[in-house]
């Protein structure tokens, strides 16, 4: 994908677009692309790999994103009383196990139709007829109103978000005084040795792999990009302080080959 084009009307020599210093630029992986043109790109991915998102996370994960969910799960502590957003969770791993856990009311927000048509199928066959909402939308603009939820989780999504800090906000607004941020991430390894063998893997192995399996190595290659260009756990924490949480932290996953972030609205 080029950079944004300089649009200029060659006969009168009118500016009809941005260019230079206007042109405001975002990472896809590696590449430098439009802000304007990010979401859509990240759309693409994910209308991709859609019907073989399960196996990506195996993939991507060694298997193990299983047990990551689940520490998510136990540290969100479901009630029946709780109301849970759950943005870009398509299909619905997240909320599954919120409902299966004795939560009350999940909301599962997801940029990408084909994601959500997955969640919404998947539920029908494990018997989730009630008590769950699939919504179409951008995390950076959340159509709810503020103080609408007791949790907000969002897991392996954030990092494909152009504007991290607006997602953020928006994540602050929409919950209740008391309410609960989740964030399940791949992030940066911390574990020395590890680091090296991981990226081999990133970035040798999964995208043969993507290949293979889903028939797409170029969706399997930003991701693991996506992955690398991520803020690494102390930047994030203090994101998420930036956007007004209190009592923030964070723990390290698998050597931080992934990390759950938390934080509280008071």
């Amino acid at each position: 994908m080029s950079e944004p084009e300089k649009n200029t009307n060659q006969n009168t020599g009118q500016n009809t677009g941005p260019t230079g210093a206007e042109a405001k630029t975002t990472h896809f992986g590696y590449r430098t692309v439009g802000e304007d043109e990010k979401a859509d790109l990240v759309r693409g991915v994910f209308s991709s790999v859609a019907q073989k998102y399960d196996i990506m996370n195996d993939l991507m994960s060694l298997g193990v994103h299983r047990l990551w969910k689940s520490d998510l799960i136990k540290k969100l502590n479901p009630r029946a009383n709780m109301k849970l957003l759950d943005v870009g969770g398509g299909t619905g791993d997240i909320a599954f196990r919120f409902l299966e856990n004795g939560g009350g009311e999940v909301l599962v927000y997801d940029i990408n139709p084909e994601m959500l048509a997955v969640g919404r199928d998947r539920a029908i066959d494990r018997g989730h007829l009630k008590n769950i909402e699939f919504i179409e939308g951008d995390a950076e603009k959340l159509p709810f109103d503020d103080e609408a939820f007791d949790a907000y989780t969002i897991a392996f999504c954030i990092r494909n978000v152009t504007h991290i800090e607006r997602a953020l906000a928006e994540a602050r607004r929409v919950l209740k005084p008391g309410g609960h941020f989740l964030c399940l991430e791949f992030s940066h390894v911390a574990v020395p040795g590890l680091d090296k063998i991981y990226d081999a893997y990133s970035f040798s192995v999964l995208p043969r792999l993507g290949q293979m399996v889903a028939n797409d190595r170029e969706s399997y290659e930003y991701l693991a990009q996506s992955i690398r260009k991520f803020p690494a756990q102390k930047k994030f924490a203090t994101m998420i302080e930036q956007a007004g949480f209190d009592v923030v932290s964070y723990e390290n996953l698998s050597g931080g080959i992934a990390a759950i972030h938390s934080g509280w609205r008071t």
